[in-house]
């Protein structure tokens, strides 16, 4: 079982004739995924790889090919537009891989977002993938194998070396999911813990924050609620100076919210094993498993 992508999902790329677009689109078709089509406005008409055909809109492209997922390589100032044509599309999936959309875009997005049946993942994320079936996105498919560990993080990089530690100890993954690290995203730790906890297929979960915001907390909290699988987690930033961004535009602490140590101190409470240090984070959940 999986989350969000499986062997069934069938993905549209908006920007696919653009240098990244092409590349990662050739890199999801490469590792097993179902691309059926491509937008770029005025290249209509076109192949990709000479076979991919290429719409001037996502209109299209849902009428001729049944696309049910897109992932969005679209410059910035483009990227909002671009996100809100795939919601009224009816597109159920759309994951934006682009960062520095400006704030307020991403205000428009999320209410014109507001009761559509569409779910957005990211901006500023390395996508989702469910391993030995399907990858929107730009992560390394090679470091990913099946199992039953789903992963959700603000950061791409984390996300890989959990992966890694993961795969390399014999634990394979149910879905791995990257958020985004923006002030505004499309969906949360708290949604996709929601959806891990209800997949028979995920047996376990690790969590990775960083500073900024109380999206953690408000995970450890329903986690201690709601779920009994073991969870692990890994908080960035604990040096952070208040008030300096880290990295992520969402990675600041401001007004004495957001902090690490509240939110470990939360993850804690929730009974969740907490790893020191990056390099811990697959081990901690194995100490975790090993208490359940």
């Amino acid at each position: 079982m999986a989350i969000l992508v499986d062997s069934n999902t069938r993905l549209l790329v908006q920007g696919i004739t653009g240098k990244a677009g092409g590349f990662h689109a050739r890199s999801c078709m490469e590792y097993g995924t179902t691309l059926v089509a491509g937008v770029t406005p005025a290249r209509g008409g076109e192949l990709f790889e000479n076979k991919i055909p290429v719409f001037d809109t996502v209109h299209e492209a849902r009428i001729e090919t049944g696309c049910n997922a897109s992932m969005v390589f679209v410059p910035a100032e483009f990227a909002a537009d671009s996100i809100l044509e795939a919601v009224d599309a009816g597109i159920e999936l759309i994951v934006c891989i682009t960062e520095g959309i400006p704030v307020l875009d991403m205000m428009r997005v999320k209410a014109g977002m507001k009761d559509s049946k569409s779910r957005l993942i990211g901006p500023n994320c390395p996508g989702i993938i469910t391993p030995g079936q399907c990858k929107l996105g730009i992560m390394p498919g090679y470091i990913h194998k099946p199992g039953n560990v789903g992963v959700v993080s603000r950061s791409g990089t984390l996300t890989y070396e959990a992966v890694w530690q993961l795969s390399s100890r014999g634990h394979g993954q149910s879905t791995c999911v990257g958020i985004g690290g923006d002030p505004i995203n499309g969906t949360s730790h708290l949604d996709v813990v929601k959806m891990f906890n209800d997949d028979p297929g995920t047996e376990a979960m690790i969590l990775i924050g960083e500073i900024g915001g109380t999206a953690e907390e408000e995970a450890a909290a329903w986690l201690q609620a709601n779920c009994k699988k073991p969870v692990a987690a890994f908080i960035a930033g604990a040096t952070a100076p208040p008030g300096r961004r880290m990295g992520h535009a969402g990675a600041i602490v401001s007004g004495g919210k957001g902090t690490a140590a509240g939110k470990i101190e939360a993850l804690h409470a929730a009974g969740i094993e907490v790893a020191a240090t990056p390099a811990d984070m697959a081990d901690a959940l194995l100490r975790r498993i090993a208490r359940s």
